[in-house]
C-alpha cells in the first residue's frame, strides 16, 4: 500500500477513531506490557536506523504531537495553573498514564519540575543506567505549549530505567531571540 508523503504533522484525535465500536468486548483498556512491546521495539528499530539522537527526536516530536491533543481534547485550557494541573492529574491518572505531582514551579520564568510515579513507559524496567522516556518530554511539552501558548524543553531528569522511583522532568519555556 503506498503512503502519501507529508511535509505536515495531520494526526487528529478523531483518527484514535470510535472504541467503543470497534472494541464493544474488549473496551478502552489493554495491557501495559502490550503498549511497551509496541514503544519499545519501535524504539529498538529507530535507533537501529537512524541511531539514538535521532531516535530520541522522532519519540520526543511524537511525543509533543500528542499531548497538544490531548490537551486540546480531554484538558480544559481555560483554568487557572493549579486547577488545570488538578485536572492534568485526574486525566493522566484516568487514562493510566502516571501519578503526576508538580515539585516546584518558578512562574517568573515559566519553568517547571515534575514527577511522574508509577509512569506507563518505563516503571518497573530494568536499569540500564539511561532515560527511556523521550516520547513522555515531548508529551508534557505539547501539554505545556497548548496550555499556555509557548514553547517548552523538557528534559528527563530522573526515570526508573536509571535506578529511580520515579520519572522527573525539568520543564523550561522557551525564550525567544527578540
Amino acid at each position: 500500500m503506498f503512503k502519501e508523503p507529508r511535509t505536515d504533522l495531520q494526526f487528529s484525535w478523531s483518527d484514535i477513531g470510535d472504541i467503543e465500536a470497534g472494541r464493544p468486548n474488549l473496551g478502552e483498556t489493554t495491557h501495559v506490557a502490550v503498549y511497551r512491546l509496541m514503544q519499545y521495539t519501535m524504539r529498538d528499530v529507530l535507533i537501529k536506523r537512524y541511531g539514538p539522537q535521532t531516535a530520541s527526536q522522532i519519540l520526543y516530536e511524537s511525543g509533543e504531537n500528542a499531548g497538544k491533543s490531548f490537551c486540546e481534547n480531554v484538558l480544559d485550557k481555560g483554568l487557572e495553573l493549579n486547577e488545570f494541573v488538578s485536572n492534568l492529574q485526574d486525566a493522566l491518572k484516568k487514562y493510566g498514564v502516571g501519578i503526576l505531582r508538580l515539585e516546584k514551579v518558578d512562574l517568573e520564568n515559566n519553568s517547571f519540575v515534575l514527577t511522574v510515579e508509577e509512569d506507563l513507559d518505563c516503571s518497573g524496567l530494568p536499569m540500564i543506567n539511561e532515560t527511556v522516556c523521550d516520547y513522555d518530554e515531548g508529551f508534557i511539552a505539547g501539554i505545556l505549549k497548548s496550555y499556555t501558548g509557548k514553547p517548552f524543553n523538557v528534559t528527563e531528569t530522573d526515570c526508573w530505567a536509571t535506578g529511580d522511583r520515579v520519572c522527573r522532568f525539568e520543564a523550561n519555556q522557551v525564550q525567544s531571540e527578540d
